[in-house]
């Protein structure tokens, strides 16, 4: 099985060249983005769309994408009968805006701010309890009709942002891999093709070749080729490959993190993917100079990759095994492991990835091209 949104459209003022392309979906549009994105994207964006014949009904998005808040902004869009939902901002806005799109049978448009993960070209949502916990993942029987992303929007995004998308796209090859070695189901819901396995290969490889490059793009706040490369990578490549060619330990351990309170909420997804996707490197049994090679990438990154850096230091063994049987559960990834994993297999891994990180910056020079602000001011060094 291979699946994907109809239409993919990315550059540089792409949200303000997209009227024909929308004009095609339909004329009354719910436009949905949370405060921080209305001012920096949405007011815009709107108008554009109003000044060229679309009937804008705007609506504030509260931050957290649970089944409440999709019924709250549901309702507003059926009493406008839009035919048309443009989800405007990060992960959470989008996933919201597909279940509303779903809901009403309305066309769906994604139009991602950040390319900081790889939701706007799923098929799916990520949804959570109302405090933030994970609660499910919600599968659609369509995906999105147009996904725009509009590279300047996301030159003058928090560089953070593109290292998290980073971090979530490296993630993708590695548990694709483990899937297909599995003969594990992907998120699509059937075999991996080989279309989708080498998209996940492709995804992989760009990360690889320019990803320094586009953070320091990112930092200057210009589009450059590394920068487009980077963004295809974290959206396009990264969402297609990760649906059609399998999750498996990285998600699973991210999605653990949930079973306990702390200081690694303040980390974002992509953030607790780097430590995730360590984990499941060790659970393979990595050799060294292939684990190497992902630790400095991580590192001059400034991703956290150790238990100190992502707070997790701060557990009793007790929560850890919490993180572990939450990410084994029998409905998580993990089963697309190609061999058991238990628990304590899960809290060793965690353990040994810190170690490792640890030693290796002991004995290699690093100079990260992105200083994580929020980690550096929490006193964490990784």
């Amino acid at each position: 099985m291979f699946v994907s949104p109809d239409k993919y459209l990315q550059g540089a003022g792409i949200l303000e060249q997209s009227q024909g392309y929308l004009h095609q979906l339909g004329e009354k549009v719910l436009m949905m983005a949370d405060e921080v994105v209305w001012p920096i994207a949405g007011v815009d964006f709107a108008s554009y769309l109003e000044n060229n014949g679309f009937t804008v009904t705007r609506a504030e998005f509260g931050g957290e994408a649970y089944v409440e808040e999709i019924t709250r902004i549901t309702k507003i869009a059926r009493d406008a009968k839009v035919d048309m939902i443009i989800g405007l901002g990060g992960g959470k806005t989008l996933d919201t805006s597909k279940a509303i799109a779903q809901a009403l049978n309305a066309h769906l448009v994604i139009a991602p701010t950040a390319a900081s993960a790889d939701a706007p070209t799923a098929g799916l949502s990520v949804l959570y309890t109302p405090d933030g916990q994970f609660d499910q993942y919600e599968f659609y029987s369509r995906h999105s009709d147009l996904v725009l992303v509009d590279t300047q929007i996301i030159a003058n995004a928090p560089v953070r942002t593109l290292v998290s998308g980073i971090s979530d796209a490296m993630a993708t090859n590695i548990e694709a891999k483990a899937t297909a070695k599995k003969h594990g189901v992907t998120m699509g819901g059937g075999q991996a093709t080989f279309a989708g396995r080498a998209i996940a290969a492709e995804c992989e490889r760009v990360l690889w070749e320019y990803a320094y490059e586009a953070v320091e793009s990112n930092k200057a706040h210009v589009v450059t080729p590394a920068l487009e490369a980077i963004v295809e990578a974290n959206t396009l490549l990264s969402g297609l490959g990760f649906e059609n060619g399998g999750l498996a330990a990285a998600h699973a351990i991210h999605n653990g993190f949930t079973a306990v309170h702390g200081e690694i909420h303040s980390l974002t997804h992509g953030e607790k993917v780097a430590f995730g996707t360590m984990v499941e490197l060790v659970l393979q049994g990595t050799p060294h100079a292939e684990l190497n090679k992902y630790i400095e990438f991580y590192l001059t990154l400034g991703l956290p990759i150790t238990l100190e850096a992502t707070h997790l230091d701060q557990l009793s063994d007790a929560d850890l095994l919490k993180i572990g049987a939450l990410a084994t559960a029998p409905d998580e990834t993990m089963k697309n492991m190609p061999f058991t994993v238990t628990p304590e297999m899960v809290v060793n891994a965690m353990k040994a990835a810190s170690a490792y990180a640890h030693g290796y910056e002991s004995s290699h020079e690093i100079r990260p091209v992105f200083v994580n602000k929020a980690l550096a001011m929490a006193g964490v060094n990784q």
